[in-house]
């Protein structure tokens, strides 16, 4: 069964979900404070956390943000109240994996759970492939069993999405991706709009593994399309 957490302080909405949750045979703990909630999160283990942008004790953003920080990387699917942009932006900028604005239908919000709890049997499904799953370019290492990136003999730390961009990049190298395709297979969602959100992603990950980040050797530009890993480098 899938064990799920919900962080939000309206007990109205943590019923309703509940109701739904339980109909998927899902396991579900709630906490309607936010640091209580992260404490929660990080002393037990989830398959997915249903969080609250608005919160008292601490906000949705700085729960998300300290989950991330200690390298906890379950899926997060925010719920806000807020309908502006930059608060949704910022929300997977951050490190969410999804978002949904209230008022929500719940076909909607149950739609954008089995998406991510997708997403976490095919983590596991890739855990599962065993050892020989490396993928390997010139001064360039990935390991798809133990998800761990090394360059150039030095252990890189990655964020799930920043590690999901280049594995899908890297495994076929000169395949140009647009924005919209990456935001579609990475995030397992359409953000329409949110392209900019794959370049922020983007930046971040050749800040990682690029020798020069004004010349990319492994992460290119696609002009007029969007981003593809570099081919003549196997």
């Amino acid at each position: 069964m899938d064990q799920i957490l919900i962080i939000e302080d309206d007990p109205d909405i943590v019923g309703l979900i509940e109701i739904h949750l339980n109909d998927l045979n899902c396991i579900v703990d709630k906490q309607y404070d936010g640091k209580k909630g992260l404490e929660m999160a990080l002393n037990n283990t989830y398959n997915l956390i249903v969080l609250d942008l608005m919160l008292p004790g601490m906000d949705g953003i700085q729960v998300c943000q300290s989950l991330r920080a200690k390298q906890n990387h379950t899926p997060i699917v925010m719920l806000t109240a807020k309908s502006e942009e930059i608060d949704r932006v910022l929300g997977l900028e951050i490190g969410a994996d999804d978002y949904i604005t209230k008022p929500f239908s719940i076909r909607e919000f149950i739609a954008r759970v089995k998406a991510q709890l997708r997403r976490v049997q095919m983590n596991k499904s890739e855990e599962n492939i065993g050892s020989k799953s490396i993928i390997s370019h010139k001064g360039l290492e990935i390991n798809v069993e133990k998800r761990k990136v090394v360059v150039e003999d030095k252990v890189v730390d990655l964020s799930p999405k920043e590690f999901e961009l280049l594995l899908l990049m890297a495994s076929h190298p000169g395949r140009s991706y647009t924005r919209a395709n990456l935001l579609n297979q990475v995030w397992g969602y359409d953000f329409d709009g949110f392209e900019h959100t794959v370049n922020s992603h983007i930046n971040r990950l050749r800040a990682k593994i690029e020798p020069d980040m004004a010349h990319p050797k492994y992460v290119l530009t696609s002009w007029g399309v969007g981003y593809k890993f570099n081919e003549e480098i196997n």
